[in-house]
Parts: C-alpha cells; structure tokens; sequence
C-alpha cells in the first residue's frame, strides 16, 4: 500500500527533513561557538547551562508565538521544524547535561553536581514558561497592534 505525499507523515518528506537539517547544522554550530566563549568556573559547566536554559526560553515561545499564530501548516511548520525541531533541537545539548553531571559526580563534587542538575532541570522549566509567556505577551502586542 502506497501513501500519497498529501497525508504522508511530516518526517517522511525529505524537503522537511532538509529543514531540520539546515536547523540543526547551524544550531550545532552556535552551541559549540558558545561553549568555548563562555567560560566554565572551576570545571562547573556554565556552558551548558546557559545554552539549555536560553533554548528552553527561546523554544517555549517560538512554539507559543506559532500556535496562537493557528495550524501547523506553511511557514508556521517551516519555522518550527527549522527553528524549533532543528536549531535549538541541536543548539540545547541535555546530553552534555547528563555528561557533565557524572564528571562532576565522578569528581566528588556532589553539592555541585546537585546544584547544576537542579539548576538544569528547574531553570530550564522556568525558562520553557517564561518563553511560553513571551510568546503569548509578544502575541497580545501584535494583535492589540492589528486592530
């Protein structure tokens, strides 16, 4: 049985998959330029942290901006795959999170590694939310704007 291209999945369709792609190359390559501009404070990985929690933010209101803006179909789909799904899925690096946290653990460093871990996973909730209020506030400006 074939599947038409009209209700073909999204990840199916090689054009998206290009623009993930093309997000998550340069999403990669902006996290990797700041992590070696920011500086890591005795090891502590600041890096990592900072570059999670300005995904989280950037990413709860790229996703919040686009929904009130209606269905994911046209540009909307295009800039979430290629912002969202690509950039900042390659750009936010929670892997490095769990890496960085097991050389912390590893080097006996375990108040630290609990505060980079509670820092991680509580900021990047707090981040997610604050870019999820952005992302409605920025919309209420623009419609207020339109009428």
């Amino acid at each position: 049985m074939t599947t038409s291209k009209a209700t073909r999945p999204v990840h199916l369709h090689w054009r998206f998959m290009g623009i993930v792609a093309a997000g998550g190359v340069l999403g990669a390559m902006t996290r990797y330029g700041l992590g070696m501009v920011i500086p890591a404070p005795g090891a502590w990985p600041l890096p990592t942290l900072i570059i999670n929690l300005s995904g989280a933010l950037a990413l709860g209101a790229l996703l919040e901006g686009l929904s009130r803006r209606g269905p994911d179909v046209g540009n909307r789909r295009v800039l979430r795959l290629a912002l969202g799904t690509g950039f900042l899925g390659a750009y936010t690096t929670y892997s490095t999170l769990a890496v960085d946290a097991v050389h912390l653990l590893n080097a006996d460093a375990v108040p630290a590694a609990a505060g980079y871990l509670t820092a991680s996973l509580l900021g990047g909730a707090a981040a997610t939310t604050a870019g999820i209020w952005l992302g409605a506030w920025h919309h209420r400006l623009t419609e207020r704007a339109r009428s």
